[in-house]
Formats: structure tokens, sequence, C-alpha cells
């Protein structure tokens, strides 16, 4: 393939790359930023390498341009990373912990430091946290090795796996591996916050925050707390617990530095509170604390207002910050009696559109965190307020985003299970899909669901990516599976993520192969005629057109390959951009006849696919708004 370049990534400063805070729900003024280069090392067996290769820009994969390495990993080979940490042994001397935190590594990877194995982990897609306390105060020395051993079996599995595979081509992408996402390190007091989860009841202005502790488990033998510098608690103490929320802000700056992001905080006023004693043994338990805002502060969040309130809590020495919003997602009858989807108990069409989340030159980590907003600001200027995140989770910091700029988001889940038969889930199921014949989820070899343990393991990756990203308000649907890739026991998933978060939607099969569960009838239709599919729980659900368009133009000076792939072909942007209005024209008569949603396919160009909205290294804008994308006003 031609190598592709963004504008971020020509202008990546290798020592300061990925510096924003990498958690805006959970900020901590404790903060060192690890990405940048580190040693690698490819090795045939397990045992650690004897020298290494050379070094790679963390945290892009080996196949990435950016990360320097160009080099695919096979799923018979092991892959090394290697850096020196500084150990403060002062502040560990105190009781405080010191946390590692990895963004995603994928697939799995082993953690050592000084040679010792701290802990495994799987899971591609989803953050890991190693505490380094113990291992630490054992090291003699200040500085510390920190080694991590990645193995990537890719699609020759039933991992999770997104869009990628070995054999790229067509709708199938590079595989990536090993660190793609921001490594970072902080220091914690005992008893310190680790999550601070926040519901919220806009009808009564209420704020419930359910705040949770590290437990306070160091060796007096190894560790001996300064009590005169340090007010970590010990048995018969109390901590104060403080809570404040701020005024609502919308279409704020991002915040990028902690320090900056607190003094800006108490510049705010401060329009709620709480402050009271807890015993230091009951902080293993998760704290409770309800705030009602004022009725003339209650501010709602839509995409028009993305209006967020942040706040931060104080528990003895410890201190973060965080946000949430307020807004309802709820499916609720017109005057006609037809099922709409309501943002603040209104009705909405969303006009939404597919993001792949992948870049010419950082795959699947983004080079730039202003390439996130520069994707989001692109589709919301082209009259789309939902984006449909395609079978990946990105970092934290995209949603962030989505969140202050008023843009809802589809999370899909990352879909898994052995090598597809495409002949079953995608050609013979569109044919169904269009004759209106649905199939059942019970074919596990055909579903490439024949493992237990795949299924297990899937089972428990979507109620991690649910608790892990729940908190974010511009999230308003959960897509369970999409076109049958890996999908099984379908009612019974949607059960366990309505019972995981009953404040969201759920698609339960994206595409075809519908069980008629979930809140959607959700079709798919690329290639003929539009109609909604018949419903037997029309009275219940709301119809979707979750994916449509995928309208190909190839700019071949932007291009990476020479094949094309797409639903349609057009040579001038005049063609492509009357198909996309006539196709847009169309999906808009339909929502009289229920239709609530739409999602375009897709964001920008990738690799064969060239049906995006912008070219692949995002230089070239190929679509643009017109009058047929403006939606009629509901009622």
């Amino acid at each position: 393939m031609k190598q592709l370049s963004t504008r971020w990534g020509r202008q990546l400063d290798a020592s300061h790359v990925l510096q924003e805070y990498p958690r805006p729900l959970l900020v901590r003024n404790s903060y060192e930023n690890l990405n940048g280069y580190w040693d690698y090392a490819f090795t045939q067996n397990e045992q650690p390498p004897q020298t290494y290769d050379g070094q790679i820009l963390v945290p892009f994969s080996p196949e990435a341009a950016l990360s320097g390495v160009n080099r695919q990993l096979q799923p018979d080979e092991y892959l090394w990373y290697r850096t020196y940490i500084q150990i403060d042994h002062h502040r560990l001397a105190q009781g405080m912990h010191l946390l590692l935190h990895f963004g995603a590594v994928d697939q799995q990877a082993k953690v050592y430091l000084n040679g010792d194995l701290l802990t495994t982990h799987m899971g591609g897609y989803w953050p890991f946290t190693v505490d380094l306390r113990d291992a630490a105060l054992a090291c003699d020395s200040e500085t510390a090795l920190l080694t991590v051993q990645v193995r990537d079996v890719s699609d020759t599995s039933y991992h999770a796996r997104g869009k990628q595979k070995l054999q790229r081509g067509g709708m199938y992408y590079t595989a990536q591996s090993g660190i793609w996402q921001s490594v970072w390190m902080e220091y914690v007091p005992a008893h310190g916050i680790t999550s601070s989860e926040v519901t919220t009841d806009p009808a009564r202005g209420e704020v419930r925050f359910a705040i949770t502790h590290l437990p306070d488990t160091y060796d007096a033998d190894r560790a001996t707390p300064n009590h005169d510098h340090c007010s970590t608690p010990t048995n018969g103490d109390q901590l104060l617990l403080s809570l404040q929320i701020f005024a609502a802000s919308e279409q704020e700056a991002p915040m990028k530095d902690p320090g900056e992001h607190f003094a800006l905080l108490s510049q705010r006023p401060v329009i709620a509170e709480f402050s009271d004693f807890l015993p230091a043994e009951t902080c293993s338990d998760a704290t409770s604390v309800t705030l009602t805002l004022p009725q003339e502060q209650c501010a709602l969040w839509s995409p028009e207002h993305p209006y967020l309130y942040h706040y931060i809590v104080t528990c003895g020495e410890d201190r973060i910050a965080g946000y949430f919003a307020m807004r309802t997602i709820t499916k609720e009858p017109d005057e006609k009696g037809i099922m709409r989807i309501c943002l603040n108990h209104t009705p909405i069409f969303l006009q939404g559109v597919l993001d792949q989340g992948y870049w010419p030159d950082g795959l699947m980590s983004a080079p730039a965190d202003e390439a996130y907003i520069f994707d989001i600001e692109g589709v919301k200027s082209m009259g789309f307020q939902m984006i449909r995140k395609h079978i990946k989770i990105e970092p934290q910091r995209f949603y962030y985003h989505c969140d202050r700029l008023g843009m809802l988001v589809w999370q899909d889940m990352v879909n898994g299970g052995t090598p597809y038969a495409d002949w079953y889930v995608t050609y013979l199921a569109t044919a169904l899909s269009f004759l209106q014949i649905k199939s059942r989820d019970t074919h596990r070899r055909l579903l490439s669901r024949t493992e237990e343990a795949g299924r297990q393991e899937w089972e428990q990756e979507m109620l991690a990516t649910i608790h892990l990203l729940k908190a974010h308000p511009s999230i308003c649907t959960w897509v369970i599976f999409n076109e049958g890739w890996g999908q099984f026991d379908t009612r019974r998933m949607v059960q366990l993520a309505h019972e995981a978060d009953d404040t969201r939607l759920i698609d339960a099969a994206s595409g075809w192969y519908d069980q008629d569960c979930g809140d959607m009838n959700s079709f798919h239709n690329y290639f003929f005629p539009l109609v909604i599919p018949r419903d037997k729980q029309k009275e219940q659900r709301v119809a979707v057109l979750s994916e449509y368009g995928g309208y190909s133009y190839a700019i071949p000076e932007h291009c990476t390959t020479d094949d094309l792939y797409g639903y349609g072909t057009y040579r001038d942007t005049d063609s492509l951009q009357a198909a996309y209005e006539k196709r847009q024209k169309e999906t808009l008569t339909l929502i009289p006849e229920g239709l609530c949603a739409s999602v375009y396919t897709q964001v920008s160009d990738i690799e064969d696919e060239v049906n995006g909205i912008f070219t692949y290294d995002r230089e070239i804008q190929k679509l643009h708004r017109s009058s047929e994308s403006e939606v009629p006003g509901l009622r």
C-alpha cells in the first residue's frame, strides 16, 4: 500500500506525543505521561529478548507508520517493550499507591517490573491499571525497568478484533498490535478515589454520586506513613469528603493540563456542595451522595447546547475532578402513536454517520487530539448530530470531545468470534434482509460462536464496555451485534445490557439477524429501494436505518491502494454529491412512516474503502452539506 500521512502526523513531536490528560472524567493533578520512545523486540518464544531491535514510538502500534517500526506482529510471535520509570520512594513511604495505566494493548499483555510479573490482561480494546506500589517498594534504586510482553493472534481466534484482519482488504483493515493508547502513571493516597459514577435525574434536578476508593493495604514493615505530613488515616480515623458542583458551561475549550483545569474550576461559581466526615473503615465500600441543583441552574444537554457540569471531589488527601450532563434518552409515541427517539422527552431525528476511527499513519491510534476534533466538527458541519462508533472503542478523549461539542454517539460493542462465513453473514444475509426473511441466532457454527470460552469472554467485555463508557452523556445507544458477526444469545445479551445501564436505548442487531428484541428495528440498506421492514414489536421499538450510502469516489493521490471498495462508484464530486443528496432525500421521506434515525457510511476513506466524506488523510472533503439534509420538524 502507498503510505499516506495526516497533517497531525507530519507535525508530530516525538518528545511530546499525545500529552493531553487521558481521562477527563476523573482528573487528578498527579500525572506522568509515559508516551514516547520505548525499546522494542520481536521474539519467537516467551523468553525475554537478550537484545532489542530498536525504538518504537508509543502509543503507536508497530504496524503503524508513526511507530517507526512498520512490521506486523504474527500470531506465533511475541512483541516486547521496555522503558525505565522513576520511583519516588518518599511518597511510597507515606503509604501512597503508584498506579500505572494502559489505555489499551492489543490483545494480551503481561506487565513486569524489574523482571517480576505483575499482571496479565486480555482484551485489546479495554484499559487496565496496575498498582506498582509493592513492587516499587522492593526496588532499591530510584529507577525501575518496566517491561511489557504482547501477543496478538488477531482474527485467527475468537477474541474481539473489530475490523482488523491479517489479510486486509475490502471492508477489513490492516491488523495492528501492541500498545495503541496512552500509557501514564500517577501517585494516589491510600483511600484515594478510583471512580466517581454519576447518575442524573433532570426532572428532579438530582445528581447522585457513587464514589469508590482504593483499599488501605500497605505493609507497615515496608511503608511508614508520616502523619505529620500526610493525612492518610489509620484505624479509627475519619476522612473529610467534600463535593462541589460548578455552574454549567457549553462549547468550552478542551481540557489538556490538569493543573490549569483545577485552577479554572476554582474560578467558577459553586451551585451545589456537600461536606462530611467518613469513618476510614467504610472507605472500602462505595460512598453515595445525592445533591439537588437549583431549578434555575438546571440546563439540559443537547447537540445545540452541550451543557456540562464540572465537579471536584476531595477525600482526605485525594482530589479529583469530573463532569456530567443533565439529559434523558427515551423512546416515546408521538401524537400518531408512532414510537420516536426522544432527547429530553422531545422527539429528535438522529442523522448519523458511521465512524470506524482509522488513520493512515496511526491506524487505530489518532495522530493527535486535534484529529478527533477535526472529525467531530467536520461531520457536525455537514448536519450530522450523531456518530455511530463502529465496532471499536476509542480513548476517553474522543468521547470527551463528543460530550463538550454536542455529538451524540451510538457505541458498538467490539465484535469477536472465529473467522466469519461471509457467504452467510454478508451475501446471503443481504438478500434475506431485502426479502424480510429473518434467521435465528442459534446457528453457532454459521455465526462463528462455537467456543464457550469465546462467548463468555465477549459477554464480560460487553459489560466492561458499558461500565467504561456509560458516564459519557454523548452516548445514547448501545449497539450489541453488527450484521451477525459473532452473534449469539441476543435476547439474553440485551437483558444484561439493560441491567447494566437502563438509561440508554439498545440496538440489539444492527443490519440483520434481528431477534425481535431491544429498542430498535435496525436495518442496513446499500442496494435496494428504501422501505422500513416489518416489525412484530412495532408498538415498542423505533425504526432506524443503521447503515446506508457508502458511495465511492477515489482521488488517486489520496488513496493507499488501487483496489476500490464501496457501494456505488462515482467519477467526480458533482455526481457523488448528486447521488448523496438523492439518497438523503429518499431517507427523510421515511420519517412520517416512522423512521427515527439514519447512519451514512462513512466519515473517511480507509485503505480499499473510498466511501468517506473525507479522504483517508483528511485532506479533501468529498461531500458537503445540502438542503436535502435538513430534517423536517418532529411533533
